[in-house]
C-alpha cells in the first residue's frame, strides 16, 4: 500500500517465493482496529448485555488490543522470547476479573478423567496459563502464506459453533477471513500483530464462553508444534528450517510441524498449509462433536 509516495506498511521478503518479493507486513492491525470498533459497538448498543456488571465485549476488546499491541512491539523491536512468553499474562487480568464476577465454572470436564475442580486456582493459575500457552503457540506456527491465518480461523469457527455468544465474533471472523484470503495468496503478511491478536482472541473467547475443553483439544496441534520447536532448541541448540528449491519445500529434520510434514518429501507451500490446516480442522471437529456427546 502507498500513501503520498510512502509505504503505509513495512515490507518483508517472502522467503518461499522466487526472487523473495517484498510483501506488506503487519496488516493484522486492521483486524485489531475493526474488531475493537465492532466490540465497542456491540457493547454500546446493548446487543450483548453485561453479566453481573461485567461486559464480555469490553473484556474481549481489552484483551485483543493488548495482544495487538504486544505483536506490534514484536514487529518493531523483535522482542526476546522470555518477554513474549510472559507478556500475555497481563492480558489475563481482565479475564480473571470477568470469570470471577460472572461466576464462570472453575472446573474442566475431561473425557475418561472426569471433572477436575480447580476452585480459586482456576482464576490465578489456569486462566493465565491458558492465555500464555494459546497466544504463544499460535504465534509460533507460521512462516508460510496462509498458515498463520487459516488455522486460527478454523479453531475460532469451531468455538463459535458451540457458543451462544457467537455474535461477538461475527465481524472479527469476517475481517480475519478476508486477511487470510490475501495472506494465502501471498499478497500480505499479518505479522506478529495479527498472530498475537488472533491468539489472544481465541484464548479470551474460549474463557469468556466457558469452552475450555474444546479449546484444549483444538489447540493440540499448536502445542505439539511448540513442544517440538522448544525441545530441539534446548536439547540440540538448532532451529527448524525448510529448504526451498524454487518450486517446493523440503526438510531433512523433524523440528516443527512444518518440517515434520515436509520431512524427506517435496511439497508446495500451499500443499503444506492445506495439510496442516486439515490436521487442525480434524482436532477442531473432534472437539465440536465431543461437546454434543
Amino acid at each position: 500500500m502507498i500513501v503520498e509516495g510512502k509505504k503505509l506498511f513495512p515490507r518483508r521478503p517472502d522467503q518461499h517465493k522466487v526472487g523473495k518479493p517484498l510483501i506488506p507486513n503487519g496488516l493484522g492491525v486492521i483486524y485489531v482496529l475493526f474488531t475493537t470498533i465492532y466490540l465497542f459497538f456491540v457493547y454500546f448498543t446493548g446487543i450483548v448485555g453485561p453479566s453481573n456488571n461485567v461486559s464480555a465485549p469490553l473484556t474481549l476488546a481489552v484483551c485483543i488490543l493488548f495482544g495487538g499491541f504486544m505483536g506490534l512491539l514484536d514487529d518493531w523491536i523483535d522482542l526476546k522470547w522470555r518477554f513474549k512468553a510472559f507478556m500475555p499474562l497481563i492480558a489475563a487480568l481482565p479475564l480473571i476479573y470477568f470469570a470471577a464476577e460472572s461466576g464462570l465454572r472453575t472446573s474442566i470436564s475431561l473425557p475418561l478423567l472426569g471433572v477436575l475442580q480447580f476452585s480459586e486456582a482456576y482464576y490465578f493459575l489456569i486462566i493465565p496459563l491458558i492465555v500464555m500457552i494459546v497466544t504463544n503457540t499460535v504465534n509460533q506456527l507460521g512462516g508460510l502464506n496462509g498458515l498463520e491465518t487459516i488455522c486460527p480461523s478454523i479453531i475460532l469457527i469451531g468455538l463459535m459453533i458451540l457458543s451462544s455468544s457467537y455474535i461477538l465474533m461475527i465481524v472479527p471472523l469476517l475481517v480475519w477471513l478476508i486477511l487470510a484470503g490475501f495472506n494465502f495468496q501471498g499478497k500480505i503478511f499479518v505479522g506478529n500483530t495479527g498472530s498475537f491478536a488472533i491468539g489472544m482472541t481465541i484464548a479470551s473467547f474460549a474463557i469468556i464462553t466457558d469452552l475450555k475443553l474444546s479449546l484444549i483439544i483444538s489447540i493440540l496441534p499448536y502445542v505439539f508444534n511448540s513442544v517440538l520447536i522448544l525441545l530441539t532448541i534446548f536439547l540440540i541448540r538448532k532451529r527448524a528450517s525448510v529448504i526451498f528449491n524454487g518450486k517446493k519445500l523440503y526438510s531433512e529434520h523433524k523440528r516443527s510441524l512444518v518440517t515434520l510434514v515436509t520431512y524427506r518429501r517435496y511439497l508446495t507451500e500451499r500443499q503444506v498449509v492445506i495439510i496442516i490446516s486439515l490436521i487442525v480442522a480434524s482436532f477442531t471437529i473432534f472437539s465440536t462433536l465431543l461437546d454434543f456427546i
